[in-house]
């Protein structure tokens, strides 16, 4: 169970689909049938490249005109330089040279109906967004166009559609602490370029330090404070706050303003969303769709369809029922109000902000945002690499690939007065279901979404906020994976402390606090781990028939390892070994160690050396010989196979004989004494 099997199941899902891929479609590479050894090796992440020895070995430096070989740093850049700007590199960078030339008129129209699909779903779930980030509904709109296009150029999973979604828009709302959308579209800019420095460094391990328990608890947790923003809208009641006890203590004493007709629309509006979810799973005719005659077929699409779009369905009937009352003076309904027309003008984002009579310059800002600054970022690529990885088909994800394209996509939206963006789950699973066959499908959608800037705008004015709270709901409440818990009881107990200590947190404290606190739990866990390795102990016989204590720690030496393992193997050689016989430590899992353990093996020799007990090590990998060697231990003896195994106990076999005899002759004297 990975970290990001978990994040941001926001709404319906979708069966991976299995029709053929540019991926998939792509020409396996060859391998040299020379003779030559190949090596697997990962390169970014990006999966097994088949490499041969030829290929590992450094290229010289070519020598200058004088003779002299440049083995200075330009030459190091133009090596580098070289390596970096072969047609494999540039297509990895840039996937869409890869599919680009075998662009067909059957994607173009696969694309086309994806990328439409995907667009009524994001349009009521953009102004939503917005609402749930605390700025005005145009800035969701903004946020859901340009990623789209970046991201077909650069993005490596052609299902992950670049826009807002709800994790973003909640953690946008924590940071930006009321101050409005310039803060929005500066935390845009600045998640832009930490997830870009991340890809371009190299740092996709990073995502590896959020475990699934955290991710859990983290969602969770996002999930219940997201519906408990939309509940007052539900209710018909205009209050401020977002923490999770704040606004239900204000909803409670507010609960005599809720307005009625709010209210019964919100009901009604979640309970057909769920309903409409639901009716995808609606089959006509035989199971089998082979069996299938055209009508059957024509109206299982018709039904999946109407369940895809049931976000825009549900909102454009209630914007309809909305302004047939308002032309009739009635005003059930708290509306949406006005929503700015046309696009947004291209400019740089603000490096400074003049909120009321305050201003914010760039430092200002940043101290303002604080931790969002890196953790915003972190959970959208961690967001987006769910997606990947939902959809992959068993593919490696290029996670440092996804991080460049990402930070691509956020810095290019910050230009147009985006809010941070990434893939939403929702929206890859009805991409997948929808068919899409490349990246580009997301250019439709960004275009879906301009037009309905250009043209709509004007009938945005009429959709009830109850009922764009009613499809956040209806989405979030699948994010809360209360089903988990008890596979984590039966698999490792010990994985419910950071899941819970994450939720809580994230809960009543802050989310990126609450997420950051669950990380450092799992990293103490971690070091626990590492500083208390298992150690196996074992009288054994050799093939000679010389008895020895067989010591097997599991894992590497490391700094804080180091005196637990020598206290264990002291206490084993003097009580389980009789202080007499050879102690033999098994070094094969022991892959690294550090100074501080070549120290501790120093000392620990020196010990059985004073009370004149043999300690020996066997299956030393030579790296781990150098390291030991390295503090100069006195008395160090290492064996690689049983025949020299054999050859050292015999040796000491003499001594446990003297050893044994000098102790016999004590216990006589003692007793005629």
């Amino acid at each position: 169970m990975t970290s990001t099997d978990h994040l941001c199941n926001e709404d319906g899902g979708g069966s991976c689909n299995s029709d053929a891929t540019p991926e998939a479609q792509a020409e396996p590479q060859t391998v040299p049938e020379n003779g030559d050894m190949i090596i697997l090796t990962l390169e970014d992440e990006k999966g097994p490249q088949v490499t041969s020895r030829e290929e590992l070995i450094e290229e010289k430096p070519s020598p200058t005109s004088n003779g002299s070989v440049d083995v200075g740093v330009g030459a190091w850049l133009s090596h580098r330089l070289r390596r970096s700007c072969t047609t494999k590199n540039v297509k990895r960078k840039v996937p869409c040279l890869e599919w680009g030339p075998r662009y067909c008129i059957t994607w173009l129209i696969a694309d086309i109906l994806a990328g439409v699909t995907v667009g009524l779903t994001v349009i009521p779930q953009a102004i939503a967004y917005a609402n749930i980030a605390g700025i005005s509904p145009e800035f969701g709109l903004y946020s859901s166009f340009v990623g789209s296009f970046i991201y077909a150029i650069f993005g490596s999973c052609k299902d992950s559609p670049i826009g807002p979604t709800a994790i973003a828009a909640i953690l946008t709302r924590e940071n930006i602490h009321g101050l409005g959308p310039q803060f929005a579209i500066f935390l845009c800019l600045i998640s832009g370029v930490v997830e870009l420095l991340m890809g371009l460094l190299n740092l996709g391990f990073v995502i590896d330090f959020i475990s699934g328990p955290v991710s859990v608890g983290f969602t969770s947790a996002a999930a219940i404070i997201i519906a408990t923003t939309q509940v007052k809208d539900i209710m018909g009641l205009q209050m401020p706050g977002s923490k999770f006890l704040e606004v239900w203590g204000q909803i409670v004493m507010h609960a005599d303003e809720a307005k009625l007709c709010d209210t019964m629309l919100g009901i009604i509006c979640i309970f057909s969303l769920l309903l409409l979810r639901k009716l995808k799973d609606l089959r006509f005719g035989p199971p089998d769709i082979a069996e299938q005659n055209s009508w059957h077929k024509t109206l299982n699409q018709a039904v999946w369809l109407i369940s895809t779009a049931r976000n825009i369905i549900v909102v454009v009937v209630c914007s309809i029922l909305a302004s047939v009352f308002h032309k009739n003076g009635y005003h059930p309904f708290l509306l949406t109000g006005e929503v700015k027309p046309g696009l947004p003008s291209f400019q740089l984002p603000p490096l400074s902000a003049n909120v009321g009579n305050q201003t914010y310059s760039l430092i200002d800002m940043l101290s303002t945002i604080g931790s969002g600054c890196f953790v915003v970022p972190l959970l959208a690529v961690l967001e987006n690499i769910a997606i990947a990885k939902a959809f992959s088909d068993g593919k490696a994800v290029d996670a440092t690939q996804e991080m460049i394209a990402l930070g691509l996509c956020n810095i290019a939206s910050s230009f147009v007065g985006s809010m941070p963006v990434t893939g939403a789950l929702s929206r890859g699973a009805v991409n997948n279901a929808s068919g899409v066959m490349t990246p580009f499908g997301g250019v439709y959608t960004g275009i879906l979404v301009i037009v309905s800037l250009q043209y709509f705008t004007p009938y945005f004015y009429f959709i009830p906020r109850t009922s764009l709270a009613a499809v956040i709901i209806a989405a979030v409440i699948f994010m809360v994976e209360f089903q988990v818990i008890m596979p984590m009881w039966k698999t490792k107990k010990s994985d419910l402390v950071p899941a819970l200590l994450t939720f809580f947190s994230c809960l009543l404290i802050r989310l990126e606090l609450g997420i950051l606190i669950g990380i450092m739990v799992n990293v103490c866990f971690l070091l626990y781990a590492s500083a208390r390795p298992k150690v196996a102990v074992e009288r054994s016989m050799a093939t000679s028939g010389l008895e020895y204590l067989l010591v097997t720690p599991d894992r590497s030496l490391a700094f804080p390892s180091v005196e637990y393992v020598r206290a264990l193997v002291l206490k084993a050689g003097l009580k389980l070994g009789d202080n007499y016989l050879p102690v033999v430590i098994e070094c094969r899992h022991i892959q690294a160690a550090d100074f501080t353990a070549a120290e501790g093996v120093k000392q620990m020799i020196d010990d059985f050396n004073q009370r004149d007990q043999q300690i020996l090590f066997y299956h030393v990998k030579p790296k781990i010989v150098k390291i030991f060697q390295g503090v100069n231990p006195k008395g160090f003896r290492y064996c690689n196979n049983e025949d020299e195994l054999n050859e050292v106990l015999k040796e000491c076999a003499s001594k446990v004989y003297t050893f044994q005899q000098r102790n016999t002759q004590e216990d006589s004297l003692s007793v005629v004494d």
